[in-house]
C-alpha cells in the first residue's frame, strides 16, 4: 500500500516542481521576447510607461514627460533595466501571464546582486506590460 501511495505522489510532485520552476521566463525567453521590441505598461500604482529595448542592449524609457536612456540585460533569469543618469532601474523576474502580458517582479537594484540571489521574486508584480507590436492580452487581475 505504501508503494502505491509513493507512486501516486512522485508524479504529482514532479508536475508541481516543473510548474514552479517554469513560472519565471528563462534567459532565452527574455532575450527572444524583448530584444528589439517596445513595451507599454503600467506600475502597480497606476502610472503608465513605455520602454524600447534596442538590439545593441540600449534602452529608451518614457513616463509622461520623463525620458531616460540606459542599458538592458538578461542576468541569471532576470531582466535588468539600468538607467544612465538616474542611477535607478533594477532587475526583475518576469512571468508571462498570457500570450502578450508580462508581469515584472522586482528582485534587485543591480545585476551583481541579481546574480547572487535565488530564483525568486517579490510576492506581487510591480509592473505589468505588453509588447506594442501585438495586441495586449493583459487583464486587470494579477495572475498570482
Amino acid at each position: 500500500m505504501r508503494w502505491l501511495i509513493l507512486l501516486a505522489i512522485i508524479p504529482a510532485y514532479s508536475i508541481s516542481f516543473a510548474q514552479s520552476t517554469s513560472f519565471w521566463m528563462s534567459d532565452q525567453e527574455l532575450n527572444a521576447t524583448f530584444a528589439g521590441k517596445s513595451i507599454a505598461g503600467h506600475y502597480d500604482y497606476g502610472v503608465t510607461f513605455e520602454e524600447t529595448y534596442k538590439t545593441n542592449r540600449r534602452l529608451e524609457y518614457v513616463e509622461g514627460k520623463r525620458r531616460e536612456v540606459g542599458r538592458w540585460s538578461v542576468v541569471a533569469g532576470t531582466f535588468c533595466t539600468i538607467y544612465d543618469n538616474e542611477g535607478g532601474g533594477g532587475c526583475f523576474r518576469v512571468h508571462r501571464s498570457s500570450s502578450n502580458c508580462y508581469e515584472f517582479y522586482f528582485l534587485a537594484r543591480d545585476e551583481q546582486t541579481a546574480q547572487s540571489l535565488e530564483r525568486q521574486g517579490g510576492s506581487s508584480w510591480t509592473a505589468r506590460a505588453w509588447r506594442r507590436d501585438v495586441a495586449s492580452t493583459c487583464e486587470e487581475q494579477a495572475s498570482v
